[in-house]
């Protein structure tokens, strides 16, 4: 599939260091957050302005807001409301018996990388394949992300029509991802009319107490998270 598509326009290490910057900022904010927006910062010196600036903004919106307003904004954010979803087949598939196969495919592409996840966490949260694509396969973890563009825009665009903070870390992302081809802009015009589609039916198999929409974030016993990158020119 890679080699049906664009190549990228960043250099592998830079690619490293913005996905994996946002699959620690995007997660719940919780007391390691503080030294999370040092290690970014730091990090970003070394990526292109434009994304660069991305993560400078929300960065110092984090370092100027008390951590209680952060955790109650990213819950009102991305817990409540069905196009601000960090779960990328969601958009495509809702909660209906098809969203099993896509969560199934995610799973044997990391396994196809040689990285079994946990089965406490949901293959297809967008924190899970930055951090995948980041550290583990680039090449398989942007395809994941190309399959999903027309989902990531939709949030994308969601956020940035709230005026919510948290669309700079996703402007961060789509900036390292081809423009929108003319079938994907259909399908995020269709998306923004009708919304992922509605079945509540057939994910008990993939449920996950630490990525559930409507869930608090947390430690789970027994997961077994991704390594933390070396971040290239990062200052320790």
């Amino acid at each position: 599939m890679s080699d049906r598509r664009p190549a990228p326009t960043l250099p592998p290490d830079q690619l490293t260091i913005v996905w994996q910057s946002v699959s620690l900022l995007l997660d719940y904010p919780d007391d390691r957050l503080p030294g999370r927006v040092a290690l970014v910062r730091s990090a970003s010196r070394d990526v292109s302005p434009v994304i660069r600036d991305s993560l400078t903004t929300f960065l110092d919106h984090v370092e100027q807001t008390p951590l209680p307003e952060l955790q109650a904004d990213y819950v009102e954010t991305f817990d409540t409301r069905r196009r601000c979803n960090l779960f990328l087949t969601y958009f495509a598939h809702g909660d209906t018996r098809k969203r099993g196969m896509a969560l199934l495919r995610f799973k044997q592409t990391y396994l196809q990388a040689g990285f079994e996840l946990d089965d406490a966490e949901l293959p297809d949260h967008l924190c899970v394949v930055l951090e995948f694509a980041a550290t583990v396969d680039q090449a398989r973890g942007r395809d994941l992300l190309l399959d999903h563009r027309a989902g990531l825009e939709l949030l994308r665009l969601s956020l940035r029509d709230m005026g919510s903070p948290w669309a700079d870390l996703i402007d961060a992302v789509t900036t390292t991802l081809p423009k929108l081809r003319g079938d994907e802009r259909d399908a995020v015009r269709r998306l923004a009319a009708d919304g992922p589609p509605e079945e509540e039916v057939g994910l008990a198999p993939f449920a996950s107490p630490q990525f559930s929409p409507g869930a608090s974030s947390g430690e789970v016993a027994g997961s077994i998270p991704l390594p933390m990158p070396s971040f290239p020119g990062a200052r320790t």
